[in-house]
């Protein structure tokens, strides 16, 4: 059977960074302009009082202590309290299209591939601009790139379910390289307002090349060894954002319609699904835990990566065994796990073994077992 390799990683880190501190200073402003103006319904006890948030209570609940965002002015105006980002006019590149490019254009430089070397671009993300026509296409028309092109979302497992869809079309000879682009633009969709989530997400976008080993060019080249996937429906994280919103102005705008999460019941339950699926995928590739490297965990909440690394190693892991890449860009759904692997794989020696592992809505998990080159 070929060998299939991803040969190259990008990313794209917007330019604008919002630390806790900033972040705590609107939503706090908010906080009391809210309880003012409901001070008469909070004292009846119609409404409840909003409680403050604090950057100590930010970075214990999740490890995170900034965030890059495409836009920081709405987010930080008590009275707007989201990204301000306008329309553009259809001849222009979308924004995940914008962003895209940026990523796929490093990620080929890294593998030392030109574009007229790919032939398929897979656009996987937990949000998607639009429904039609594709991202990818979009980017695979942007980039001159002949072939096919194809969005796809499992929410945070997006990246991993991608690099796997990738490698299979490299496998069945559907194409001989892919692009897979993960543009993850979630500020748009997290409730600012919510003290609970208000600092959860970011946004980056991140890009791989996947091929076969045998037209690879570059020293930094992981053999896909395996993968394994699994799903299962939950309630628990969710948005119900769609096209279908604007049919029932009542609901239309309701909370509902961004990003919601049982924390506490998510943690409790993916947290073992994850540390069985791990334990199942190296069992089943004859593998233990101590001949993995490093962990590329998704990077959601740093408590949560650090009892799977427990669970599995029996021990706590370092930094290194387990990259932590979301005290700087928080969660970036499914672009976080191929940050902490474009940034931490460099040091690994040819041999070497590494675990890229996402989890989060759906339930979804996508594992990928990598082996340096």
């Amino acid at each position: 059977m070929k060998t299939i390799v991803i040969s190259g990683t990008g990313l794209y880190t917007p330019p604008n960074c919002i630390t806790n501190e900033e972040l705590v200073a609107a939503f706090n402003e908010y906080v009391h302009h809210y309880n003012k103006e409901h001070a008469q319904a909070i004292e009846t006890g119609t409404l409840t009082a909003l409680q403050e948030s604090s950057s100590e209570f930010i970075v214990k609940a999740s490890g995170i202590r900034q965030r890059y965002v495409m836009e920081k002015s709405g987010i930080l105006n008590p009275a707007i309290m989201q990204p301000v980002i306008y329309e553009r006019d259809s001849a222009q590149p979308s924004l995940q299209c914008e962003i895209a490019l940026a990523a796929a254009k490093e990620a080929l430089q890294s593998a030392n591939k030109k574009v007229e070397d790919v032939d398929a671009v897979i656009v996987a993300c937990s949000n998607l601009q639009r429904p039609y026509p594709a991202i990818a296409i979009e980017v695979q028309a942007a980039l001159g790139i002949k072939g096919f092109a194809f969005d796809m979302n499992v929410a945070c497992s997006s990246a991993t379910f991608g690099l796997q869809m990738a490698a299979d079309i490299v496998r069945s000879q559907q194409a001989k390289c892919v692009l897979a682009i993960n543009p993850e633009i979630c500020s748009a969709g997290l409730s600012f307002k919510d003290r609970d989530s208000h600092f959860i997400f970011g946004d980056a976008c991140t890009a791989a090349v996947v091929e076969m080993q045998e037209t690879a060019k570059s020293q930094q080249a992981f053999a896909i060894i395996s993968s394994k996937t699994l799903t299962q429906y939950s309630n628990n994280i969710r948005s119900n954002f769609g096209y279908l919103n604007a049919l029932d102005p009542q609901h239309e705008h309701s909370r509902d319609k961004l990003f919601t999460q049982n924390g506490r019941q998510v943690f409790r339950e993916v947290v073992p699904m994850v540390v069985q699926l791990i334990n199942q995928h190296l069992a089943e590739n004859k593998l233990t835990v101590a001949e993995i490297k490093r962990f590329w965990l998704h990077q959601a909440n740093v408590n949560m990566n650090n009892l799977i690394v427990e669970k599995l190693l029996g021990r706590a892991a370092t930094r290194v065994e387990a990259p932590i890449i979301l005290d700087e860009y928080a969660n970036t759904a499914s672009a976080g796990s191929v940050i902490a692997f474009h940034k931490y794989h460099q040091d690994l020696v040819s041999g070497d073994l590494g675990l890229l592992c996402s989890f989060g809505a759906g339930y979804s998990i996508g594992s990928l077992i990598l082996r340096k080159l």
